[in-house]
């Protein structure tokens, strides 16, 4: 596996620096979303398979294999990330994170958040590692560790849904729905995907199976409570 990863790390520097010249003075703000296990192992614009754990992104213009800096404006975090597919297709939308990567800016269940982008120069990619890594490790290595939202005392006599995430495009929530056999509910202009409805010890059950999906912040609800939450 490491031998794989150097491999895949060396010919993203040999495409960065193919590229380096049109993306090198690129600086734009906007709205960055995210992806994550609903399209996991699908094709890249680049070819290589989408890793939802990995620090990626779909752009529409930079060179595919080119590195962007992104920072949460919200936060001030940032994070490395390897330009492997084209995207966002919403118009509004500057940049698609991977799962890891929208973790690694501290989104947390967020459909999107302000960001600003910088293309890193070949040059400049070990300085801003250096400067970058430690935080971004020490989130996206702790995958499944993420804090999850408390969970109300549950009734066994009382049946529950399992909200697992917000979208803003209903492609996506469809997808993720038809991958945990659940449901795309429409809502406020967002959809949710939700479980359910189940027992108690099933929606607790659900939910562990999600969150080892990346969806760590799924959340159990009544089932009256449909799609009014979050």
């Amino acid at each position: 596996m490491r031998s794989s990863a150097k491999a895949v790390a060396a010919s993203a520097l040999l495409a960065f620096a193919s590229g380096a010249g049109a993306a090198e003075r690129y600086q734009q703000t906007g709205l960055a979303s995210w992806y994550g296990a609903e399209l996991a192992g699908a094709r890249t614009a680049s070819g290589a398979r989408f890793d939802p754990a990995g620090l990626s992104a779909a752009h529409r213009s930079l060179p595919l294999g080119s590195f962007v800096e992104v920072t949460a404006l919200d936060s001030g975090r940032s994070v490395l990330v390897l330009v492997n597919d084209r995207g966002p297709h919403r118009r509004d939308r500057l940049i698609d994170l991977s799962h890891g990567a929208a973790k690694a800016l501290g989104m947390n269940g967020r459909s999107f958040t302000r960001v600003r982008l910088r293309a890193v120069e070949r040059g400049d990619l070990d300085a801003v590692r250096r400067s970058s890594t430690p935080t971004v490790a020490l989130v996206a290595s702790d995958n499944r560790a993420m804090v999850r939202p408390a969970t109300p005392a549950l009734d066994p006599r009382r049946r529950y849904l399992l909200q697992v995430a917000t979208f803003s495009s209903a492609t996506r929530a469809q997808a993720l729905a038809r991958a945990v056999d659940g449901a795309a509910m429409a809502s406020h202009g967002l959809w949710r995907v939700q479980i359910g409805p189940m027992k108690a010890g099933e929606v607790q059950r659900a939910r562990d199976a999600v969150a080892e999906r990346g969806y760590g912040d799924a959340r159990i609800l009544p089932a009256v409570a449909m799609t009014e939450d979050r």
